[in-house]
């Protein structure tokens, strides 16, 4: 099993190639995708064009026929599909609104009853394309419209038309309220990630301040005073070094020790990371919400955190899996408190190289998880991969201990 090594986050390179909601086609491929959402739709042109074909019209009521159909149809498919991406002004959309409802009622009442669909769809562009304040109030303008030129047509199911007119237009109010949500909702994740960068940014420039003030204008001072002592007292001087390049030796551990923190994974944030990048992939995903992390320590949360971020890229790019559950226990051996991880998905493995020995990912966890005094076990299961992974607890007397 071929296990990569960086950073498992698919669902932002899995979201680019997503359609985006109330976002414009960023290529041929996409627009031509919700362009293909939109066709079956167009179910209710059936009707105008079965009347057209019949034959029961002149020559020149069914040229007209497809000439009005055609504009129609065009004026609607311009009008939706844009407002999926940049929409229109509001009064272009007003326009070419009035304009649908216009050719509705020109071809209802020139060519007969089969024509009442189109009806459908002036509501559901008054829904999808207006403001709320304008279309509570155009979707029933629509619907009476619709109901006036039903009974001069003598169309069949006036009311379920009725309701059928009305309900869609709003319906298209909710969708269009939840697009809007959604692009809300894009935009506040993005604000909230960016302000955390930046606190993190100004955290680790206070803690960066505070381990290194101190020992740099120690550093500063003793070097002024080496320097006078230096003619008279070279061995008091002398001494002055010594501090001085102690002082540097600990600014510099205390630098690494503080980075180190910062690239530390956390065993929550890789969880939650999981399950993300698991649902971006469509991956079914079963992972634990709240652990209970009490009693481990940082070595073996860390390297525990290390094998999940492992496990779950191979599950996303590798495996094929289409489940994976991830669970998380505590045990008692003979060796003592043990928090065991485990992965395990229905997939094939990916490149998992059963028999050809372990990659090179496997072997960096195993290492890592030796020097917090772990284990590692990861082959075929039943029905899939599985990856275990241990690691030792504090035992109850160091708990709350100075150490």
């Amino acid at each position: 099993m071929s296990v990569m090594t960086e950073d498992p986050r698919p669902g932002e390179a899995r979201a680019d190639r997503l359609m985006r909601m109330g976002e414009p086609p960023r290529n041929g491929g996409e627009a031509l995708r919700k362009l293909v959402w939109i066709l079956p739709w167009l179910i209710f042109l059936s009707y105008p064009v079965h009347d057209l074909v019949s034959g029961a019209h002149t020559a020149a009521a069914t040229a007209a026929g497809w000439a009005g159909l055609a504009a129609f149809t065009g004026t609607y498919l311009t009008l939706v599909y844009r407002n999926m991406g940049r929409s229109f002004s509001g009064a272009v959309v007003g326009w070419l609104v009035a304009v649908l409802g216009v050719l509705a009622v020109v071809l209802c009442l020139t060519l007969g009853s089969p024509w009442i669909g189109l009806f459908v769809y002036v509501s559901v562009a008054c829904g999808a394309t207006n403001p709320l304040r304008i279309a509570y109030w155009t979707i029933p303008l629509t619907t009476a419209v619709m109901l006036l030129v039903a009974r001069h047509t003598g169309a069949e199911g006036e009311w379920t038309l009725f309701l059928l007119v009305m309900l869609v237009g709003f319906a298209m109010t909710g969708v269009r309220q939840l697009v809007r949500t959604t692009i809300d909702l894009r935009k506040a994740r993005a604000t909230v990630a960016q302000l955390a960068a930046n606190e993190e940014r100004l955290r680790l420039a206070r803690d960066l301040h505070d381990l290194l003030g101190h020992s740099l204008s120690l550093i500063t001072l003793k070097s002024e005073l080496a320097g006078r002592m230096l003619p008279d007292h070279p061995d008091k001087a002398a001494q002055q070094v010594a501090d001085i390049e102690q002082v540097s030796r600990q600014a510099l551990v205390d630098v690494r020790e503080a980075v180190t923190g910062y690239r530390r994974p956390r065993l929550h944030g890789e969880l939650a990371g999981a399950q993300v990048a698991l649902t971006a992939a469509d991956v079914t995903a079963d992972v634990p919400a709240e652990p209970d992390l009490h009693g481990v320590p940082e070595e073996s949360e860390s390297a525990l955190a290390w094998a999940l971020r492992e496990a779950i890229t191979n599950v996303v790019r590798h495996s094929g899996a289409t489940r994976c559950t991830v669970d998380l226990v505590r045990r008692q051996t003979l060796d003592g408190p043990f928090l065991e991880l485990c992965v395990e998905d229905n997939g094939s493995g990916g490149s998992a190289g059963v028999g050809k020995g372990p990659g090179n990912g496997l072997t960096g966890l195993a290492e890592r998880l030796e020097k917090a005094g772990g284990q590692l076990e990861a082959g075929r299961a039943e029905r899939g991969f599985r990856l275990v992974a241990r690691v030792p607890l504090a035992s109850p007397a160091d708990v709350g201990s100075p150490a």
